[in-house]
């Protein structure tokens, strides 16, 4: 997340969420990375885990589906076989299930197809700046960087722009079910067992389900094939169509992820900006697609709003002289790779001519690299594009506030005033 000098000290518990309640304890993965690459840590509320926190290891590993599942979840959590199947989407599927599902949206989220939004994200840009600077003093998060995703999710999935509001809080809900400010089911905080059986163990999920259901019904009534969740209903290369709770599942992960990885990446940038000497000026100064295409990446790799993945191992393995058992968790901490100093030169400086970034925040490499990434890259990049047209500098005039969450990184709050040109 957007720290420049961590306070933690070194030895955080990485499953506490209160731990990133003041950003993340980067000290404590520095540490890690450094000292014992292959860690185990304990859990109280669950069974422990193996932390991946190396660049090159954490890339390694997701490549290897065979050896490292995600078809028994994505998060810490430990879930009966019940739960999981009740909750799970494709991104907890392996390969070929996994692939089938994918190939049906694939297309629709490609970069020659998000291309083509191009113009409406700069449309939507727009009318978002000139809504928030007339305001003077402003929450950058929720005044610029909720509105841009949020508007986007609503044109490609063919959703009515009157529910938007409606269904980014329950999104909300659902990704930070551990933040009071979004959700009064805090997970780690009540007896969550009534909804295991929904997404993220939230009665938003429930709510979302009645809302997918009776969208697609209004949508087949009227003969609406728009949007990407047509596209998900229809039969794959072998005749087979998901089922009612699988298409459920989808919709929740598309509202809620399709949200807030592309806000909290927005809401870091102008943090960034904010508080970086000389950044605005880079920004102002980049020239070229290939150049603004490397400014969206490096704003992405700063943020790191998918803190991990999880994995489960199938075999018994080897790795940095660790004995990792068949059924263990494994954790591939992206945010940790996205400092670590073997992979990038000065990790903890936002460089805008960076060049060269594999940042790790989409998955790349594995077969469950983002869908999204096109659509998340090209909205920064057009945000900013905008941006610099009318703002001269970016002042910080609060406190800002993270998320409380291990899985989630962002900032939810960010008071700012931008001084236009």
């Amino acid at each position: 997340m957007t720290v420049w000098n961590p306070t933690d000290d070194g030895h955080a518990d990485l499953s506490d969420h209160d731990r990133y309640v003041n950003g993340t304890p980067h000290n404590t993965f520095k540490r890690l990375r450094d000292e014992d690459p292959m860690a185990w840590c304990n859990w109280a509320d669950g069974k422990g885990f193996w932390s991946v926190t190396r660049h090159a290891d954490i890339l390694e590993l997701n490549r290897n589906h065979q050896r490292l599942s995600s078809a028994q979840g994505i998060r810490m959590e430990d879930q009966s076989h019940e739960e999981y199947m009740a909750r799970r989407t494709f991104q907890e599927t392996d390969p070929p299930e996994h692939t089938r599902t994918r190939m049906l949206v694939a297309k629709a989220f490609s970069k020659p197809m998000m291309a083509l939004y191009e113009d409406q994200i700069r449309e939507l840009c727009v009318g978002i700046l000139d809504q928030a600077l007339a305001l003077g003093e402003f929450d950058a998060t929720h005044q610029i960087a909720r509105q841009l995703p949020m508007r986007m999710l609503g044109r490609i999935a063919g959703l009515p722009e009157e529910d938007l509001d409606w269904l980014v809080d329950k999104g909300d809900a659902l990704m930070a079910n551990t933040d009071s400010d979004f959700t009064s089911h805090v997970v780690d905080k009540m007896d969550t067992e009534a909804y295991r059986f929904m997404p993220f163990r939230s009665p938003a999920g429930a709510d979302l389900y009645d809302y997918a259901s009776q969208l697609m019904e209004r949508k087949r009534k009227v003969g609406d094939t728009s949007g990407v969740l047509h596209l998900i209903t229809q039969p794959d290369a072998q005749g087979n169509v998901i089922s009612d709770t699988e298409f459920r599942n989808f919709f929740c992960l598309l509202v809620a992820a399709g949200n807030d990885t592309t806000r909290y990446s927005i809401a870091a940038a102008l943090h960034a900006l904010a508080n970086q000497p000389g950044l605005m000026a880079q920004l102002k100064a980049v020239q070229g697609e290939a150049a603004w295409e490397g400014v969206a990446d490096e704003f992405i790799r700063w943020a790191s709003p998918a803190t991990h993945f999880r994995r489960t191992a199938t075999e018994d393995f080897e790795y940095h002289g660790k004995r990792v058992k068949a059924g263990d968790k494994v954790l591939l901490w992206f945010i940790s790779g996205n400092r670590d100093e073997r992979a990038f030169d000065r990790p903890f400086t936002v460089d805008l001519n960076r060049g060269v970034n594999r940042h790790l925040s989409f998955g790349q490499g594995g077969a469950h690299a983002c869908l999204g990434m096109w659509l998340a890259r090209l909205e920064l990049r057009v945000l900013m594009q905008e941006l610099i047209k009318r703002v001269d500098r970016i002042e910080q005039t609060g406190e800002h506030a993270f998320l409380r969450s291990n899985f989630v990184s962002g900032i939810k709050l960010l008071p700012v005033r931008m001084h236009l040109i």
